[in-house]
């Protein structure tokens, strides 16, 4: 699992990437500052476009000593090598998940606004459960609407990390960093920013720090 020391950046790619163009650009954004790691969002797009993309973006992620986690399919995720998946309630089981990527592939689990969902999925042994929308999002339709005590409530009774995902800017994330969200999912954010990836991360960075009072040079591993 990506290591976690209060709240971490959690990049998610765009739903359609351009090769050798999206390669400088992930590069960009890890010189912008701590990343935990990317997850490989390739919505509507065939197998082996998302087989490619992999292949590609693992060796930028593991430079950067970052996870490269793929959405939705841990049978790409094994057929890629990549470090894990991120699964949806619609997606293969975290049981069959398990089973073809090994012990020790990361599995994290969508669990929308749901404390049984979440029991379920951290009991099963999921490395991380994901929590959303916060906020309104263009990226995606968002099914449920969470509010940031469901992170408190899981930082106080079990030791599974959460992952803090939907509209999420440097602006609003601090309540989700205090109710004790290790993780903070973004897209948008980032790769949109109107001065490029390296300062979309930086400012998620510095917000972080902010919000933790701590050096936004510190460095998480």
């Amino acid at each position: 699992m990506m290591a976690s020391t209060g709240c971490r950046l959690y990049l998610v790619s765009p739903p359609k990437v351009d090769g050798l163009r999206f390669s400088e650009q992930l590069k960009a954004a890890f010189d912008g500052g701590d990343v935990a790691c990317l997850q490989l969002r390739l919505k509507d797009r065939d197998d082996a476009e998302v087989l490619r993309a992999a292949e590609l973006l693992a060796p930028i992620c593991h430079r950067y000593d970052a996870p490269l986690l793929i959405n939705d399919r841990p049978d790409l995720a094994a057929a890629s090598d990549s470090d894990g998946v991120h699964i949806g309630q619609e997606d293969a089981t975290f049981e069959e998940s398990r089973e073809l990527l090994g012990p020790d592939k990361i599995i994290g689990v969508t669990c929308h606004d749901s404390r049984d969902l979440a029991i379920t999925a951290a009991e099963s042994g999921a490395d991380y459960v994901a929590f959303g929308a916060f906020y309104r999002t263009g990226t995606k339709s968002a099914k449920t609407r969470a509010a940031p005590d469901i992170l408190k409530w899981v930082a106080d009774i079990m030791p599974t990390p959460t992952v803090a995902i939907g509209g999420i800017t440097p602006l609003n994330c601090p309540p989700l960093i205090r109710a004790g969200a290790d993780f903070l999912a973004v897209i948008s954010a980032v790769w949109d920013h109107e001065h490029g990836p390296t300062a979309g991360v930086r400012a998620f960075n510095d917000a972080i720090a902010h919000t933790l009072d701590r050096d936004p040079g510190d460095s998480v591993q």
